[in-house]
């Protein structure tokens, strides 16, 4: 297991994500790309968002500091923490505008995976079975917003999430969930706003290709898992192989990783970090496909708790 080092150079170094793309015509004529392999904007996001504002890492350093006051004294929500949901639904074809169905799917994969209550929870041969966790949040559908545009892809600079740009402003954003769906484009799948970030952009964006388990949900990411993913990132969960080379994810239960994977890789997989550990594929921060991740740890659970302890980053969600 890693050692954690809380320090301003881990919070602001941040790597590209990989991604390959395929492209499909659809019905309209017009050519849509489908991800071959999971492709998070989550990290460079949060790289443009430091660049733009010189205070901000200022903040989630002290972020980082009161997350590990929060976990050193068990300062962390009990119970069950219900978060309410906003989508936001931004379409230019019938088939971008996702259904209620589609939706609520995706809030009931959430459901699941943020309470062990997923099917593949107890999948034979984790060997992290151990350290296995049940967040304990639950998440409702709070409202659906809906807006038609002309708008074919929007890019990763949130212009989804402001009307003066043609998207959708955030509901209550520091006690609401906002979540836009939107053709991103450039294969990602979605990306999410780390604590600390302005409200007026918090939240997270999922392609709606990628969003729920029915409807417009495309293999191999109609599980729901890109949602999960995504959130985990808006609780303050970095990538498991932390975002570098034998990185750090700031979790002491993860084991180390050499860099994403990709796939299902084979039980066994072992990273050529100093100790050579099995790696997490099945972690939901790595970017396998959504049939290869079905855990958090219990040192990530802790972690994403302690955002909503007095003090924290999200406190105004209890």
């Amino acid at each position: 297991m890693k050692k954690i080092i809380l320090s301003l150079a881990v919070v602001i170094m941040l790597f590209s994500c990989n991604k390959q793309e395929d492209s499909i015509t659809t019905t309209d004529g017009n050519t849509a790309e489908i991800a071959g392999k999971r492709g998070c904007y989550s990290d460079e996001h949060l790289k443009a968002q430091l660049a733009a504002d010189p205070t901000l890492a200022q903040r989630m350093e002290e972020f980082e500091l009161q997350s590990a006051r929060a976990i050193a004294n068990g300062r962390i929500v009990n119970g069950v923490l219900e978060i309410p949901v906003v989508f936001n639904v931004l379409y230019r074809t019938t088939a971008e505008n996702i259904s209620l169905a589609q939706i609520q799917s995706q809030i009931d994969v959430l459901n699941k995976d943020f309470n062990a209550a997923n099917s593949d929870y107890n999948t034979a041969n984790n060997p992290y079975s151990s350290v296995r966790a049940n967040v304990g949040i639950r998440f409702v559908l709070d409202q659906v917003i809906r807006k038609s545009t002309t708008k074919s892809s929007w890019g990763t600079k949130d212009a989804m999430k402001k009307s003066t740009q043609g998207g959708l402003n955030p509901t209550s954003p520091t006690t609401k969930l906002n979540i836009w769906i939107c053709t991103i484009g450039g294969g990602i799948l979605g990306y999410a706003q780390f604590p600390g970030g302005a409200s007026a952009t918090d939240g997270v964006v999922l392609d709606g290709k990628y969003t729920g388990t029915t409807g417009t949900a495309t293999a191999p990411f109609n599980l729901g898992r890109t949602a999960t993913h995504e959130v985990g990132h808006w609780m303050n969960l970095r990538h498991i192989w932390g975002d570098a080379t034998c990185g750090s994810d700031l979790v002491s239960d993860t084991p180390v990783h050499n860099a994403a994977n990709y796939g299902v890789p084979a039980v066994g997989h072992r990273s050529t970090c100093t100790g050579t550990p099995l790696e997490m594929y099945m972690n939901y921060m790595d970017y396998t496909d959504d049939r290869g991740m079905y855990m958090f740890s219990a040192g990530q659970k802790t972690r994403m708790l302690a955002i909503f302890a007095v003090g924290g980053s999200r406190a105004s969600f209890r």
